[in-house]
């Protein structure tokens, strides 16, 4: 066991190892550069890690920052979308947006020529996406809740954000690797996450079925990111329904917290690395503006399968406190 544990460690170490190499020597200076910074908000742990870590690293290269926050308000995002074609800074790093409301900004953005980056936002008119492969994540996410089921029992799904591409993307890998196992079902109809107030309601829906839903009917809860999780998670924990599994992806400090913990009843999160996204974003930039354009199209992030069995280990790669 402690040998499989410690090639597992290894497995980790390896993929970060395997990254495209970022190193510091190769980065060029956004002196006097203004890059403008949007981002849908800040409230979730992925969103503020990423964008402090764009402001950083922009300072850092001793560029300009513009910091645009909508609020997890889509309303206010287009219009900071407008107001940087107003602007018109050295380059923009969208991150995140459903594609429905983004993409015709975007596409304005670049119509004035500004460069434009994404951070999980794929979009024809970026020049550079940095992004997790999510449907790997959701394939990785899929195949260790199948494994932990046996193959067999009733799943409850939060599907409330099909338009958000990463979320999309890990929702079609479930559909897909739960193909192969008929006697694993998703229970209809599926649930709705919402923002704001994303933990109360998810905690509100799970613990209103669990009156519905017996001991032994239900066996694990997916979410196609971790929030909704953490409020299945507390619901299950109330209820002392401990019997199902919860699995989503991010690995906000909420849910890595009580994974350290030992005895929630979490099967699973995918662990982003939200700051190395953000860096690896202006650092993309940065190589744009020096000339550098033979950018790859996506800018691969390593993700971690954080269970009990290596949570501390996860908790040391990333750097969390």
């Amino acid at each position: 066991m402690r040998r499989k544990f410690l090639l597992s460690v290894l497995a980790i170490a390896s993929s970060l190892a395997a990254a495209p190499c970022f190193a510091e020597t190769a980065i060029p200076s956004l002196s006097g550069k203004r890059i403008a910074l949007s981002t849908v908000g800040t409230s979730i742990y992925y969103d503020s890690r990423a964008f402090q870590a764009e402001i950083d690293e922009v300072k850092r290269l001793g560029g300009i920052p513009i910091t645009l926050d909508a609020g997890r308000n889509d309303k206010t995002l287009v219009t900071q979308l407008q107001t940087i074609v107003a602007q018109k800074p050295d380059a923009v790093i969208q991150l995140l947006g459903t594609s429905s409301v983004i993409e015709p900004w975007l596409k304005k953005i670049k119509d004035a020529g500004i460069p434009l980056f994404t951070v999980e936002a794929e979009s024809r008119y970026s020049i550079n996406d940095v992004t997790a492969n999510n449907y790997t994540v959701g394939l990785q996410l899929a195949e260790k809740l199948v494994k932990d089921l046996k193959g067999k029992g009733n799943i409850l799904v939060f599907n409330g954000f099909y338009g958000v591409k990463s979320c999309g993307l890990r929702y079609d890998a479930l559909k897909k690797v739960l193909e192969k196992y008929p006697d694993i079902k998703i229970i209809q109809p599926e649930l709705r996450d919402v923002i704001p107030n994303t933990v109360q309601d998810a905690y509100s829906q799970v613990s209103a079925l669990l009156n519905k839903y017996p001991k032994g009917s239900v066996q694990a809860i997916w979410a196609a990111w971790d929030v909704p999780q953490l409020g299945a998670t507390k619901a299950l924990i109330d209820a002392k329904r401990k019997e199902i599994l919860t699995y989503g992806v991010d690995g906000s400090p909420e849910i890595i917290n009580l994974l350290s913990q030992g005895d929630a009843p979490i099967g699973a999160v995918i662990a982003q690395q939200p700051a190395l996204a953000g860096r690896i974003a202006v650092q993309n930039v940065a190589r744009y503006l020096a000339g550098q354009k033979n950018l790859p199209k996506t800018s691969p992030v390593p993700t971690l399968l954080a269970t009990t069995a290596n949570v501390a280990e996860i908790k040391r790669i990333r750097g969390d406190k």
